[in-house]
């Protein structure tokens, strides 16, 4: 790996730690689910309009939205609106990397080694330690909703995989992939929407966008576009496709990283010391849960590969 595709690589961990702190902006004006439907709808657009399809499989590509879209981000969302501190959301989000093993294991009958094994229970180990001291400090539903959106993000990732095993037409185009991907959220995200935050709600927040508070969510929900999506997956895409997954993969172990600093320069989120400590459990698990995952799967290098090993956006 070149000296520059580590500074790229690095600066995609940069962008996106930064995110979570774009989405913390973003929802504290606009609801949570609305956010995360308008989020997508504006991809979803310019998408369908000058984005060649990706040659997969129609099911994979829903399969894809649904696990990785819809019930990934509308879980975070929600989980950060209703408490979930921002630093730990990028931590435990880390989760989904032995999640998919995991699935992968169970639903496509895959073999997990026993370093995989091993990486999965020190991640299940940190996670629950947090657990714990979010319910002896804090709420602990954030943290469950935290959780179940990795878990979806990790159902998501098993149709992204089977979508390049399975393609239509040559080999599947990754950052096309993802941005069809979008097309899939918004309708089933705003019907969430409409039914737990209420018809009006995300348009009055439209109506809102000038105040001080609507500015700063909308300049949160351009950053989660344009920095957090399509710049930091698309240098994460030319770097997968040049480099070997299993070299890129570990840069993604510095997203929790840059995401808790800033939380806690910007924010004044302080974690505790046990929090610290399972935070370190957390990635050295998800380590070596995700350093022998990319070992399995990889195949000749190929632009594909950019979505076999899952990262935190």
């Amino acid at each position: 790996m070149s000296q520059r595709d580590r500074l790229l690589a690095i600066a995609v961990a940069v962008m996106w730690g930064a995110n979570f702190l774009a989405v913390h902006a973003t929802i504290q004006h606009f609801p949570p689910l609305f956010a995360a439907a308008l989020r997508f709808a504006v991809l979803a657009v310019p998408t369908m309009l000058f984005v060649p399809w990706p040659g997969v499989k129609l099911r994979w590509l829903i399969g894809f939205g649904l696990g990785f879209g819809t019930g990934h981000f509308a879980l975070l969302f929600v989980a950060m609106h209703i408490g979930m501190p921002t630093g730990l959301a990028s931590l435990v989000l880390q989760s989904s990397a032995p999640f998919t093993v995991l699935l992968g294991a169970v639903l496509l009958r895959e073999r997990i080694t026993p370093i995989a094994a091993s990486g999965i229970g020190l991640a299940v180990l940190g996670m629950s330690i947090i657990g714990w001291q979010r319910a002896e400090h804090a709420a602990l539903l954030p943290m469950i909703l935290t959780v179940l959106a990795a878990l979806s993000w990790a159902g998501g990732n098993l149709c992204n995989r089977k979508g390049f095993a399975e393609p239509t037409r040559g080999p599947v185009n990754p950052l096309h992939f993802t941005l069809w991907m979008s097309v899939v959220p918004p309708v089933p995200m705003y019907a969430l929407s409409l039914t737990f935050e209420g018809p009006s709600a995300g348009w009055q927040a439209l109506a809102g966008l000038g105040s001080p508070v609507g500015l700063i969510g909308l300049g949160g929900l351009v950053y989660i576009v344009l920095i957090g999506t399509i710049a930091g997956s698309g240098l994460w895409s030319t770097l997968m496709s040049r480099n070997p997954a299993g070299v890129v993969a570990p840069f993604s172990l510095l997203v929790p990283i840059v995401g808790m600093t800033l939380a806690f320069l910007v924010l004044g989120e302080r974690p505790t010391a046990i929090e610290v400590a399972a935070a370190g459990i957390v990635i050295i698990g998800v380590l070596l849960g995700s350093m022998s995952w990319t070992r399995q799967v990889r195949p000749p290098a190929t632009p594909s590969e950019a979505e076999y090993t899952p990262v935190a956006r």
